[in-house]
């Protein structure tokens, strides 16, 4: 299986899709201070990385979730790249609503999905691991088998990791926190003395000693 990691960060810090600020935080809307800025987005509008994008998501479909029959989007950063992947796997796909519709018939669930097909969820980025464990529950619930998620990005927090195990939801990224800091610093967006700030707000983002003068 190929290795996307370094691929992937090269993509997403050359059009900002991640980008590092450790010397001017910017401020989430929780308070703590982040050196990182992610917008997956970025990559639908810059063709030759979206295309590494998806050529990877398909790549990692088929190598640790040969059984999909079906993908499905996280609304909405998800929705652009299950579609894409999908049509390159000849698969079905949908999405899932961060909540169900109040009109029509109040699905949650966009397109078909029958009882008991295997489902892989597609999301952009996976911090904490909230939103994407929300939308496997949707799935759940709604007869899936879920047999895991690709991503993009991941920031790998020890929050994330650990609630994503407890629920018992498998992750593949193409790319990660650490190899698009290292990345970063081999290209020389940051400095290499950096790595290690960077590293230390991954492991504790509400410890903000890894601020210059703090």
């Amino acid at each position: 299986m190929k290795d996307f990691k370094k691929l992937i960060a090269k993509d997403l810090l050359s059009i900002k899709a991640v980008f590092f600020r450790p010397d001017e935080p910017f401020t989430w809307a929780s308070g703590i201070k982040s050196p990182v800025y992610c917008d997956n987005r970025l990559t639908l509008t810059a063709p030759e990385v979206r295309l590494d994008v998806e050529n990877a998501l398909a790549d990692t479909i088929k190598e640790y979730y040969p059984q999909a029959e079906v993908l499905m989007g996280t609304s909405t950063a998800g929705i652009a790249h299950a579609a894409i992947t999908a049509h390159i796997l000849g698969l079905p796909m949908g999405y899932v609503r961060s909540g169900a519709k109040d009109h029509g018939r109040q699905n949650r669930i966009e397109g078909r999905l029958d009882a008991g097909q295997k489902v892989v969820v597609v999301e952009d980025l996976i911090s904490t691991g909230g939103s994407v464990i929300e939308v496997v529950d949707a799935l759940r619930e709604a007869g899936a088998e879920v047999l895991g998620v690709v991503s993009i990005f991941t920031y790998g927090m020890k929050k994330g990791v650990e609630r994503l195990k407890e629920a018992k939801v498998v992750n593949h990224s193409l790319t990660d926190f650490d190899a698009v800091a290292m990345t970063a610093a081999e290209e020389g967006y940051i400095d290499a003395a950096d790595v290690q700030r960077l590293i230390a707000f991954r492991n504790n983002p509400s410890d903000e000693s890894w601020i210059k003068g703090v």
